[in-house]
């Protein structure tokens, strides 16, 4: 039996003997909505073919960084130090550095304003992510200041990260245009 509207009913056997009370609704024949968004597609998360070069002095975070990304499909690179990025950026040939910020020596402010010194040929353009526990806005500024593309905070949002790799490698040509 299909209703068309809602049916109520209400029954006593007298008064002091309660009462039973009967609701029908009527079933819908709803479809879902396809939500209409005017968004464009995200890029898949996926890093197959993309080279990553990562620093950072912390061994466990190096681990993580490593294993994250690989697991995505990125080949990386993971170094202690800025001279070590300075020692295989060129030979290694990354797509993206990702880069802690809080490091002794040199810090990483001052490893991407190194890097951005270099030509093209060996790197110079790199797209970069600056991965940080400073995360007030004056830390972003000075990031993006420095030569960084992307800030990202820590504690590290996986995702948050790969898809801002993705997102540098998908519009890397855009950003060294004179």
């Amino acid at each position: 039996m299909r209703l068309t509207a809602a049916r109520f009913a209400a029954d006593s056997p007298g008064e002091g003997l309660g009462a039973t009370f009967t609701v029908q609704l009527p079933l819908l024949n709803v479809e879902p909505e396809t939500p209409q968004t005017d968004e464009l597609p995200q890029p898949a998360l996926e890093l197959t073919g993309i080279r990553v070069l990562t620093v950072d002095d912390d061994p466990d975070a190096r681990e993580l960084l490593t294993v994250l990304l690989a697991e995505y499909g990125a080949t990386v690179l993971t170094v202690a130090s800025a001279a070590e990025v300075l020692a295989n950026l060129e030979s290694f040939q990354p797509d993206v550095l990702v880069s802690d910020i809080g490091m002794p020596e040199v810090d990483g402010y001052s490893l991407i304003q190194q890097i951005r010194t270099l030509t093209p040929e060996k790197c110079g353009e790199i797209p970069a992510i600056a991965l940080t526990a400073y995360a007030r806005v004056d830390d972003y500024q000075r990031s993006i200041s420095s030569g960084y593309q992307r800030h990202v905070t820590k504690p590290l949002d996986p995702e948050e990260l790969v898809q801002a790799v993705v997102a540098l490698v998908h519009s890397k040509p855009s950003f060294f245009l004179k």
